[in-house]
């Protein structure tokens, strides 16, 4: 068995990004802010996000699909549909995503009370309603991703580590700090693991060393700093890259090609 690191209390709420040991940690805030999300209403052909009613016509069951395959689908049920986009498959929580997701209406009160207000505003064709179902379909898929991170995976990956209590730790750890220095001693404390459980651990759940994968989440998030042109030493110190042309190596070796070329090819 490996040897436990010990960090002090105060060096422990430093790493988990200067909050209070015990504060509850936000396994999705830095995916929403770091990847735009947007829903707009959209033929079924198109749709990622279908609502369906049951046999009273309320709102029964949401589904969402990235392959758009809805031929199982009856539409006779079909109260809405939608295109979602959050970044595609460049942000790592879609990629992660089931073929389909589906959400139980019945079994989530809150989330039925949001489809109702998404079919009130769909037959009461009043001002702004547009806006106003884009919004209501942002919370509820929100509550889809919740939901989905809840309920984890079999397979691993991150969803897998999103949904244990361990891992997903250190998990919001380096995604709320993507340029620091992270060692695994420090992560794995944060996960309330000993150095080699949690190493053991985390690659057999995530399905890669922490350091793969923090490697990756840095250069999914320069990709984006990249497209929005900012320069490539400042976006190499943000990551914790030791110089600029470390930075375009790994940049080359994952997309294929150097951040200049890229650069305002993307869309965030």
């Amino acid at each position: 068995m490996g040897m436990s690191i010990t960090i002090s209390k105060s060096e422990k709420s430093e790493l988990i990004d200067g909050l209070p040991e015990m504060r509850p940690y936000d396994r999705l805030a830095t995916f929403l802010k770091r990847f735009s999300l947007d829903v707009r209403p959209a033929p079924l052909a198109q749709a990622t996000l279908v609502l369906l009613a049951d046999l009273e016509g309320l709102p029964r069951m949401v589904h969402y699909r990235w392959d758009k395959n809805w031929r199982d689908i009856d539409e006779s049920a079909l109260i809405f549909s939608a295109a979602m986009e959050w970044s595609g498959l460049s942000n790592p929580l879609i990629a992660a995503l089931p073929d389909c997701v589906t959400l139980d209406l019945k079994q989530d009160l809150e989330s039925a009370s949001l489809a109702a207000l998404i079919q009130s505003e769909l037959t009461g064709k009043r001002c702004g309603g547009d806006p106003v179902i884009s919004r209501l379909c942002e919370v509820l898929i929100i509550r889809l991703m919740r939901m989905q991170i809840e309920r984890g995976s079999d397979r691993s990956g991150l969803l897998a580590g999103l949904s244990d209590p361990r891992l997903s730790r250190a998990l919001v750890a380096m995604h709320d700090r993507p340029g620091r220095d992270w060692r695994n001693q420090e992560l794995a404390e944060i996960a309330g693991l000993s150095l080699s459980r949690f190493t053991e651990i985390f690659a057999l759940t995530v399905g890669q060393p922490p350091s793969a994968y923090l490697r990756s989440w840095r250069l999914t998030l320069a990709q984006q700093d990249v497209a929005k042109g900012d320069r490539v030493d400042t976006i190499a110190r943000r990551y914790g890259y030791k110089s600029s042309e470390g930075f375009t190596r790994a940049f080359r070796h994952r997309f294929g090609q150097n951040p200049i070329a890229l650069r305002g090819q993307f869309v965030r």
